[in-house]
């Protein structure tokens, strides 16, 4: 090896030596910045979607009648005992009475005498489903048929619904199990009439309800990783800014990579939670028949 060679080599090494003591800090900012790489946060948690409980309401148009019997008299206990007597000849189990029904159908009544109205939803937009809920009734489903007119007797009011395609559907809807009724005579439109309602319900106790708590365990967890999210979210525009020395941008990054790794398990621990509120759910209204 000639002197020449030798004197070159040497003195490459003393600038590279030295071009390292000097951007050393440059150097080992770099090598931190490839090294620590922000990791990825678990996708998909603004498409967790909590499935619902499923209710139906029939309400078929209110029936009017036009004729005017002299001796019209209608009773609570006789509209349901011919309800009944009609599910029995279609080969369907009778209804229960009910009291929170007997009291939903009894606000409707009133509020039809009160308000002067004759249809499902009041004036102020309440309907059978609030009336229920009011009264407390907790249902799957929930029907209502109106009658205005003086009928005969509770007879003639059963069969004038069972002759109106609606009404009868209500009547014999297989999967109703408690009826309500009310009657009231008074004026509407200047003229004495009965006002007759039925309430129909398919109770929610009749189902294996889905568990609140496990309900409340999503939205706790939901609420936790909003919270991990926001936080995160911060933390990152801070080392993504660039403004940071070495120290202190080892430091957030470590505590970026803590709360990820926080918030993806707390997703796969709600995604858990979902499934098994999810399934509760689908077997409810598989039981329902929804």
């Amino acid at each position: 090896m000639n002197k020449k060679f030798i004197i070159l080599l040497v003195v490459f090494f003393i600038v590279v030596s030295g071009s390292a003591f000097l951007f050393k800090n440059d150097i080992a900012d770099l090598y931190s910045r490839l090294l620590l790489r922000l990791p990825e946060i678990e996708k998909g948690f603004n498409n967790l979607v909590v499935q619902e409980i499923k209710k139906q309401v029939f309400t078929p148009p209110p029936l009017r009648s036009d004729g005017q019997e002299e001796q019209s008299f209608l009773t609570r206990l006789g509209v349901i005992k011919f309800t009944n007597v009609e599910r029995v000849k279609a080969g369907l189990l009778p209804l229960e009475e009910n009291a929170e029904l007997d009291a939903s159908s009894s606000m409707k009544t009133q509020d039809l005498l009160d308000s002067q109205y004759f249809a499902h939803e009041s004036p102020s937009g309440i309907g059978v489903a609030d009336l229920a809920e009011r009264a407390g009734y907790e249902f799957i489903l929930i029907g209502e048929n109106l009658a205005l007119g003086n009928f005969k007797d509770d007879q003639a009011l059963v069969q004038a619904w069972m002759d109106s395609p609606g009404h009868r559907e209500n009547i014999l809807n297989v999967k109703y199990k408690d009826i309500g009724v009310s009657v009231i005579r008074g004026t509407f439109e200047g003229e004495a009439t009965w006002f007759a309602v039925q309430h129909f319900g398919f109770p929610s106790s009749a189902c294996p309800q889905p568990s609140q708590s496990l309900r409340d365990r999503i939205t706790l967890g939901e609420g936790q990783a909003q919270e991990l999210e926001t936080i995160m979210d911060s933390l990152r525009a801070e080392i993504e800014s660039q403004s940071l020395n070495r120290r202190d941008y080892n430091q957030k990054i470590r505590q970026y990579n803590d709360l990820v790794s926080q918030y993806n398990n707390l997703i796969a621990e709600i995604k858990i939670l979902l499934d098994q509120y999810n399934n509760q759910v689908w077997a409810f209204n598989d039981c329902a028949g929804l």
